[in-house]
């Protein structure tokens, strides 16, 4: 029994910083950018959908991470030019991209699902290092989660990340500055969505197949990690705020493993995830986040930095 419970956590554990490089792109786009995109649910897809092809034809998985990287960045960039080219609104500009994403997908995969079954996967080249087999995607998630939190924490502190971050803040101030909003909303939303499929190229390595629907309701599950991650943690500074994003990941698929070990169905997790949204953007409102995080040590001086 124990040794299942530990199973059931390790996999949710690599689940949680895996899809936690998810999450830390909904955050860019979402908290970042202030811009609602609901692309992600189709370039997690189309991330799983690139590295899943070139791996069954032979190439590395590391290219196909690579690749997965630059089609969710094409992806983004199609929604910010809908959107500041074509004067789309935000949300319909999206859906739109979503929806032509289906059928691409579709396109590159040949078919609804591809295993990957038997086929060579970016964690096979950490066993040279000596890393134990039952370890090796918990080492890898943190190893890219944590060179995904250095690279946006260095980017967010350049001029151009500084641009980025101004945008999504107040568009006109930074406009009147001589910035280029558009430049920097297609920037943005290329940058989140590569991210994505960065996400879902190890998704579909984690997992050993791609499928056409598993980018379904992945911007809920982004944004769930994202809201969880800021209640718990809070978002005092920039890294503070990376960082709480990747926890958020974490606590929201443990809450998964723990709920489908319960006996929930999993076709209920969608109905779980919209509820631990709900809840944790309500509960605040009414004082419990000082009264969870009391209970686990945290002084009331330490609760308010954190907000």
């Amino acid at each position: 029994m124990k040794s299942l419970n530990l199973k059931i956590l390790l996999g949710a554990v690599e689940l949680g910083l895996i899809f936690g490089v998810m999450a830390l792109g909904v955050y860019l786009t979402f908290r970042i950018l202030d811009f609602p995109d609901l692309t992600v649910d189709g370039s997690l897809t189309i991330g799983a959908a690139t590295a899943a092809v070139l791996i069954i034809q032979g190439y590395s998985p590391w290219l196909g991470l690579a690749l997965a990287f630059l089609a969710g960045g094409v992806a983004g960039m199609i929604t910010g030019v809908l959107h500041t080219h074509f004067r789309i609104i935000p949300i319909l500009a999206g859906i739109l991209t979503m929806t032509g994403l289906y059928s691409v997908n579709l396109r590159i995969m040949g078919r609804a699902n591809l295993p990957l079954l038997g086929t060579d996967t970016v964690v096979d080249s950490l066993r040279s290092l000596g890393i134990p087999a039952q370890y090796g995607w918990v080492v890898f998630g943190l190893l890219l989660a944590g060179a995904v939190i250095i690279f946006l924490y260095w980017l967010f502190q350049t001029e151009l990340g500084l641009a980025l971050r101004a945008t999504g803040d107040n568009e006109v101030m930074i406009k009147s500055l001589g910035v280029n909003v558009n430049g920097m909303k297609i920037l943005g939303l290329s940058l989140g969505n590569a991210l994505v499929a960065l996400a879902g190229g190890a998704v579909a390595q984690l997992q050993g197949f791609a499928d056409i629907s598993m980018g379904i309701g992945m911007i809920i599950a982004g944004l769930a990690a994202v809201i969880i991650g800021e209640m718990l943690i809070g978002t005092r500074t920039l890294l503070r705020a990376l960082i709480a994003v990747l926890c958020g990941s974490l606590v929201y698929r443990i809450i998964i493993a723990v709920v489908l070990r319960l006996g929930l169905q999993t076709t209920d997790l969608k109905l779980v995830t919209a509820v631990l949204v709900v809840l944790a953007l309500t509960l605040p409102r009414f004082g419990f986040k000082k009264q969870l995080l009391a209970l686990g040590g945290w002084s009331r001086a330490s609760v308010e930095k954190g907000n």
